[in-house]
């Protein structure tokens, strides 16, 4: 039996080892995610998002005991960075939430960054697209925590949490560059820091000043003490009113176009790179064109537009219905 059958019928060890694949580039993988992908669609997606030593991982910690508590099960994506030498990675947001490990309710996913930028990693949305088929209500996706440009979460989650933390310093330049542009909530964890009433109105500051068009949703700031499970409840109550007014409203099918538009575009170019890559390569057009362009006797535009006239044949797509 394949695979995705055998995650459709709800055999975990299935699900561990097409994770496993996917992670690991399988060409295998790629049959299994076609036969998921109609059956996906159902979970809800949650990011936690925000700067390293905010806090993510212990409050992902306390969000999955609440979602539990409700009877939900939960699957949960941890990105963690990788080393450029060794490729490895600690996975330490695993390690944090070990408490869960012996519930068969939950089910935790680390994954190396391996390079990609923006807080996640290159198979981040087909791990997801398996915990979705597989009958996961809740799926949570904790980015890596690198800073300012990690604004991927917002292509994948239907929320979006960007936890901050007072004492940064620049609190405003913390949270610049298109962190409040994704945040649906944003949460001051260690409130109860002495700083964290200036952390809170910093925020609200900034929210004011980027105010949604009307009847758009308003991204509130909540305070929580992770560590102590304070503001978990009100946390997840807000989660919930954002669930409701996305299904409530266009934005769910709008997010679902947003994410399809990508999910092709990206498959798109980096198969067609791969491929044109590889024959490139193994033929030695690669390297005589490189030679070429560091001898300064071809340009790089030139050498792009002759791979891709070579390589690029038109082809009739089939008509839309």
């Amino acid at each position: 039996m394949a695979l995705a059958e055998r995650i459709l019928q709800g055999e975990i060890r299935a699900t561990a080892i097409l994770l496993r694949d996917i992670d690991d580039g399988m060409a295998s993988a790629v049959a299994e995610l076609k036969q998921l992908y109609p059956h996906t669609g159902r979970a809800f997606i949650l990011g936690i998002t925000g700067p390293p030593g905010a806090g993510k991982s212990t409050l992902t910690d306390k969000v999955i005991a609440a979602y539990r508590a409700r009877g939900l099960k939960v699957a949960v994506v941890a990105i963690d960075p990788t080393s450029p030498f060794t490729g490895g990675a600690i996975l330490g947001d695993r390690i944090r939430m070990n408490r869960h490990a012996t519930d068969d309710g939950v089910f935790i996913r680390s994954l190396g960054t391996r390079g990609h930028l923006g807080g996640l990693s290159r198979s981040t949305n087909d791990i997801v697209s398996v915990f979705d088929a597989a009958g996961w209500d809740i799926v949570i996706v904790e980015t890596v925590g690198v800073g300012q440009d990690e604004v991927d979460i917002v292509r994948v989650a239907h929320t979006s949490v960007v936890v901050m933390v007072p004492g940064l310093g620049d609190d405003i330049q913390a949270i610049k560059a298109g962190i409040l542009e994704i945040g649906d909530l944003f949460v001051v964890n260690k409130a109860d820091r002495p700083d964290a009433d200036r952390a809170v109105r910093d925020l609200e500051m900034m929210l004011e000043m980027n105010h949604p068009p009307e009847g758009d949703w308003w991204p509130p700031v909540l305070r929580c003490v992770a560590q102590k499970g304070e503001g978990v409840d009100e946390l997840i109550e807000k989660i919930d009113e954002h669930r409701t007014f996305l299904q409530s409203t266009e934005q769910i099918e709008r997010f679902e176009r947003n994410k399809s538009t990508l999910r092709f575009e990206t498959l798109l170019r980096d198969q067609l790179y791969s491929r044109i890559h590889t024959h490139i390569s193994a033929s030695g057009a690669l390297a005589d064109m490189i030679a070429a362009i560091s001898r300064r006797e071809l340009d790089p535009y030139s050498a792009v537009e002759t791979i891709l006239a070579a390589h690029l044949l038109r082809v009739d797509l089939p008509e839309s219905d």
